[in-house]
């Protein structure tokens, strides 16, 4: 059974320190644009630009295939530090309106190994904040007595090249399932290298539900663009407070993405 009840991450891209929840943030979350210091006279869009406009369309369809050595969801261990194959779709609209299904082979649970989770959310930029509030539901197909929602918000800023952010995540009582409530906070954050492919990551959580007694989890890695929509990234994850459960040791999380993405 899921070891932590309550994301996008939190993790970040590579990180299962909020896996889900980590895969749902950054999937969903439209990317922030570059601001001009300076107000500039431009011409108008040239007829091929806005042919061009035209043809991609307000809806983006993302596929993303991930491998990860060992599948971590706020510093636990799913996959009982085995590596996970994580695919996901998404699809937005102009408005930041999204829908996504995300899966991982976990570690056998009542009769399941497998999770799907389904999300649909609202991802708007309002001046310079980005925001992401979603509705996650967590299956397990073979144990559906493990099934069971969760409700996140994010908000991040940009401050200078570096991207903060903020995530809270509710999960209501559920029958046995999710015996008390669930409340899960963290921070995390991003920052290009300059001149290199490298982005460093970094987060930190704090959960308190029926499993853990506000449970600490952290990470600190890096992310490389390495071209034809390919990531690698490695991680450092650990955790404190988990009542000595072994799953929560620290390791380093090694990952390899590919993502296809269209619009019409």
């Amino acid at each position: 059974m899921r070891h932590s009840f309550l994301v996008t991450t939190a993790a970040l891209g590579m990180l299962a320190v909020s896996a889900p929840a980590a895969a749902q943030d950054s999937a969903s979350q439209p990317e922030n644009q570059a601001q001009s210091g300076q107000a500039v006279a431009t011409p108008g869009p040239t007829a091929d630009a806005a042919k061009e406009e035209e043809a991609s369309g307000p809806f983006e369809l993302e596929l993303n295939l991930t491998g990860v050595s060992d599948y971590r969801f706020r510093g636990i261990s799913l996959s009982d530090k085995d590596p996970a194959f994580q695919p996901s779709i998404t699809l937005s609209h102009e408005s930041g309106v999204y829908a996504s299904v995300w899966g991982s082979n976990v570690a056998e649970n009542d009769g399941s190994d497998i999770e799907i989770d389904y999300i649909v959310g609202f991802a708007p930029t309002i001046g310079p904040v980005d925001l992401d509030i979603n509705a996650t539901y967590y299956s397990y197909p073979g144990a559906t007595n493990l099934n069971y929602w969760e409700f996140i918000g994010n908000v991040s800023h940009s401050i200078g090249d570096a991207t903060v952010g903020f995530t809270f995540a509710y999960t209501p009582k559920q029958d046995s399932t999710v015996p008390k409530r669930g409340l899960y906070y963290a921070i995390q954050g991003e920052l290009p290298i300059p001149k290199t492919p490298l982005t460093l990551t970094g987060s930190f959580g704090i959960e308190d539900n029926a499993f853990y007694d506000n449970k600490r989890d952290w990470s600190i890695g890096l992310n490389a663009d390495v071209g034809h929509g390919f990531t690698v990234g490695a991680a450092y994850v650990d955790t404190a407070r988990t009542g000595g459960d072994p799953l929560g040791k620290p390791t380093v999380v090694l990952t390899l993405s590919k993502s296809f993405t269209t619009s019409f």
